[in-house]
């Protein structure tokens, strides 16, 4: 043990580590899905119900994962088992979220590598044409190797390992990131639309509450959806914290660095609305922007609107581009880190094997995966879906990463620190230099009680128990 906490790199400082963890934490799932959330569940209702769980549920799951991987000094695949044996199995659950999630969101860091170069060269016009986006991702030869230039790109950066390549880009590019959404999100306010629409009417459909026609079931719908929303947002139960966790310093102060980790998340996540919501409501009308999330938001209607802005649009796209490009970039360094780490602590090999060997892994099977919307195509329903909504190999992986593997992880999560080994041993290792735990009291009840109970109701949303 004390021979690996010796070889073990870790974070210069606690900027560096905050930095990181929230560069993993502003990926795609802050960008496209968290302003569609948002304006499909009440606005202002379905903000305040994010925030409250952020700094409940939230920080009970980030703190536990990064005092776990601090404490043992191990990435996600061995470090639940340095705690208890018999539930080392998290720990294999854990790993298998970030191998399935890096194919497939390699692939659509492709996408916007390809739309950064279309808009960066003048063709915005082109991207925004009706059947654009699924043209080029039913092609054989543009998906791959677009994918092929993001995962690349990632392993160079992990392959540089933890100061050199994680902290070093997370310090340079998350401030430019922060600027350019902050940018952008002032600039939506000032849209003019069509039929007399602004960009501070889409303001409005983002924070005003709207409860009109909601029940006590929409309600709870919302509380679901704001949680489910909290995975992708906060980068837990996936074997992230963990891993950063594990290279964070003894000395440093672990709540503190949390509680800036869960600001920084929940302004992005607030400023990606105010990006995003604004101008769609603005050209395209509340509904649509109600009724359009993930890939088409971002590829097909987010395009149009900078089309009918006219020549400011194609800067705008551009600029708005790059930065979805810096934040697919942190993300998937963090989820491919994650199973380098593992394999580095389990199998004790060096950080260049882990890479190459997980890359390439990764490479074939986002091969397979961008396949399955030509060659390999097929529609299924999967049971969290409305009816009449297809899925295709992508959207399998997604759900049984996001949908199913995370929940067990984090409920595994709870149980453990909850009932097995106590919230003591996270609550000691996090003052372990005398600092103050905030929130001490509410972290308990939420670590053994609250938490497995919301994530078991989630659990069960997943298999279409709530549809």
């Amino acid at each position: 043990m004390e021979e690996t906490k010796q070889k073990r790199n870790s974070f210069s400082s606690s900027i560096g580590f905050v930095l990181a963890a929230a560069g993993s934490a502003v990926g795609l799932g802050n960008i496209w899905r968290f302003p569609y959330l948002a304006a499909k569940d009440g606005g202002g209702l379905f903000l305040v119900t994010y925030i409250v769980l952020a700094i409940t549920f939230g920080f009970t799951l980030i703190v536990s994962e990064v005092a776990i991987g601090r404490k043992t000094k191990q990435g996600c695949l061995t470090a639940y088992g340095r705690l208890s044996k018999k539930w080392g199995w998290i720990g294999g659950f854990a790993s298998l979220v970030p191998f399935l999630i890096l194919p497939y969101y390699s692939i659509i860091g492709g996408w916007v590598t390809k739309y950064t170069c279309v808009y960066l060269t003048g063709g915005g016009k082109d991207a925004a044409t009706e059947g654009f986006f699924g043209s080029f991702i039913t092609s054989y030869a543009q998906p791959l190797i677009f994918n092929a230039i993001f995962l690349l790109a990632t392993a160079f950066i992990i392959y540089k390992g933890v100061n050199s390549g994680i902290e070093k880009l997370s310090k340079v590019l998350m401030p430019i990131l922060m600027l350019v959404v902050v940018g952008i999100a002032i600039f939506s306010l000032t849209i003019k639309g069509e039929d007399g629409r602004t960009g501070l009417d889409g303001l409005k459909v983002f924070v005003v509450p709207d409860l009109t026609g909601m029940g006590a079931k929409d309600i709870f719908i919302v509380v679901l959806d704001a949680m489910g929303q909290l995975f992708y947002s906060i980068s837990v139960a996936m074997g992230i914290m963990v891993t950063y966790g594990s290279y964070f310093k003894d000395d440093a102060n672990l709540v503190k660095s949390v509680n800036r980790i869960e600001i920084f998340d929940t302004l992005v996540a607030f400023l990606a609305g105010v990006m995003i919501i604004p101008p769609v409501v603005a050209f395209m009308g509340t509904e649509s922007m109600k009724n359009t999330a993930g890939p088409s938001l971002m590829f097909v209607a987010l395009p149009q609107v900078f089309e009918k802005m006219g020549t400011v649009g194609s800067v705008v796209g551009a600029v708005f581009f790059v930065m979805v490009l810096f934040a697919a970039l942190t993300s998937c360094m963090s989820i491919l880190e994650a199973v380098v780490s593992g394999l580095m602590d389990k199998f004790g090999w060096s950080r260049k094997k882990a890479v190459i060997v997980e890359t390439g892994v990764a490479l074939a099977i986002s091969v397979v995966i961008c396949l399955g919307y030509n060659a390999l195509y097929f529609e299924t329903r999967l049971p969290n879906t409305a009816p009449g909504s297809t899925a295709q190999l992508l959207d399998i992986f997604d759900y049984l990463s996001n949908n199913i593997f995370m929940p067990v992880v984090a409920i595994g999560t709870c149980i453990l620190i909850g009932w097995i080994v106590k919230p003591k041993t996270v609550i000691d290792e996090a003052t372990k230099n005398g600092e103050k735990f905030g929130r001490k009291g509410m972290y308990v009840v939420m670590i053994k009680f609250i938490a497995p109970v919301l994530l078991f109701i989630l659990l069960l949303g997943s298999f279409g128990i709530f549809s």
